[in-house]
């Protein structure tokens, strides 16, 4: 099912103080096998997808689709951003009534610790917050990971609810522009 709500794509690129977030490319195709096949990017995700399954599996321009961002340092993808609607019908769906619009990212493993994810998902955040105001984005992610856990506390997301899936303790918050009244 494909997102009901009017989201102008695509955007023209979002340029930070460091980075560009920008339509996927043919040029980004084995830097997405790469980021998806890496183990330590998928230590909370289930582990590594085999990169013979990436290969047959990844169009010659992925996440061509609204919502999905690459995320560039000097001319390099460095990760992806992905901000997906929520179809009622998708399994994990949690809790309708805090959104259904849903943050997602996967950046390399040579771009962590350097607080890429919080500059480029604040700004993804706020795109979207321009695009449709008001509209609350949703997060989930292991308590395990401990750099997805303060990403979260930095981009401002609020804990919905705590719950076991996929043999893991989950994280599920909400992230919203709106401040709510005092």
């Amino acid at each position: 099912m494909t997102d009901p709500r009017p989201l102008a794509w695509p955007p023209a690129p979002i340029k930070t103080e460091r980075l560009v977030l920008r339509e996927s490319e043919s040029r980004d195709r084995a830097a997405v096998i790469e980021l998806n096949a890496s183990p330590e990017v998928g230590t909370y995700l289930g582990g590594p997808r085999p990169r013979a399954e990436l290969e047959r599996m990844v169009p010659e321009v992925p996440g061509r689709r609204p919502g999905f961002f690459v995320v560039e340092l000097d001319g390099a993808m460095i990760g992806t951003i992905e901000l997906n609607w929520r179809a009622p019908e998708r399994p994990g769906y949690r809790r309708p009534e805090v959104g259904e619009t849903e943050l997602g990212y996967l950046f390399m493993p040579e771009a962590w610790g350097y607080g890429y994810a919080t500059e480029a998902c604040t700004a993804a955040l706020d795109w979207f917050a321009d695009a449709l105001p008001g509209e609350p984005v949703v997060l989930t992610t292991q308590t395990a990971n401990d750099r997805s856990m303060r990403l979260a506390a930095k981009l401002g997301c609020t804990e919905v609810e705590r719950y076991e899936a996929w043999g893991a303790e989950q994280w599920f918050g909400v992230w919203s522009s709106v401040t709510p009244p005092a």
